[in-house]
């Protein structure tokens, strides 16, 4: 009879578990039943759970025993440190010389949970320090928040940009002036006929032979071409 593994160091809150293998020349139409001892400190060995051959599984408030022969499994549930002894298996047979058989011993030590406090710690030294997760949600609220200034910002300085190209030229253009008049100077020639003085006669032979007379006349308002006018012009 064998027993494994020899040595187990566990936290409390775990499982333990152990293995009892038996081993016989002809174990056909063989009764047997198998014993789990617990010894602490080497004193007397305590009985802790039991398990027969046809029995496949026995379960209590503290141990599970499976049954996989020629192997039988123990398991230690809900560890504390006063688990922590030597461990070992018995074989009773029925009708056999030799009914008891005693496996080797194995070693179960049971440490202190380990704390949990140190989670809960860091908040308090650092009180007033929000979680990393919690300043990591600040953070992108506050892009967001940024990216949708900018959207809009942008939506109207386009909507802006856009009305100023579907305004009509005149409003655009504040005060817009009307074409300036553009006066246009016409030169008109004329005979103009002197009379003589009736008074003052001159000898025929002292006359002139012939006296054209021009005058140039400069309209200074302004005055728009008119068809008369025009055709005086070309005249």
């Amino acid at each position: 009879v064998t027993f494994f593994p020899a040595m187990l160091t566990l936290p409390a809150g775990s499982s333990a578990t152990f293995f009892c293998n038996i081993s016989t020349e002809n174990d056909s139409g063989l009764e047997y039943s198998l014993n789990w001892y617990k010894e602490t400190n080497h004193s007397q060995a305590q009985k802790i759970a039991e398990i027969s051959r046809n029995n496949p599984q026995t379960k209590t408030e503290k141990y599970l025993l499976t049954n996989h022969a020629p192997a039988f499994k123990i398991e230690i549930l809900n560890l504390h440190q006063n688990d922590s002894g030597s461990y070992y298996c018995g074989l009773i047979t029925f009708f056999e010389p030799d009914k008891v058989m005693e496996s080797n011993r194995s070693h179960l030590v049971v440490t202190a949970a380990p704390e949990k406090t140190n989670a809960t710690d860091e908040p308090e030294m650092e009180e007033g320090n929000p979680p990393d997760h919690v300043k990591a949600v600040l953070l992108g609220i506050l892009l967001l928040a940024g990216a949708v200034v900018l959207l809009i910002f942008g939506y109207l300085t386009v909507t802006h940009r856009r009305g100023d190209v579907r305004k009509p030229p005149n409003e655009n253009v504040p005060g817009e002036e009307k074409p300036p008049m553009v006066s246009v100077s016409t030169v008109d020639y004329g005979v103009l006929e002197f009379q003589w003085d009736q008074r003052t006669q001159v000898p025929l032979e002292t006359q002139p032979v012939d006296q054209t007379e021009y005058a140039t006349i400069v309209f200074l308002e302004e005055k728009p071409v008119t068809p008369e006018r025009g055709k005086k012009h070309q005249d």
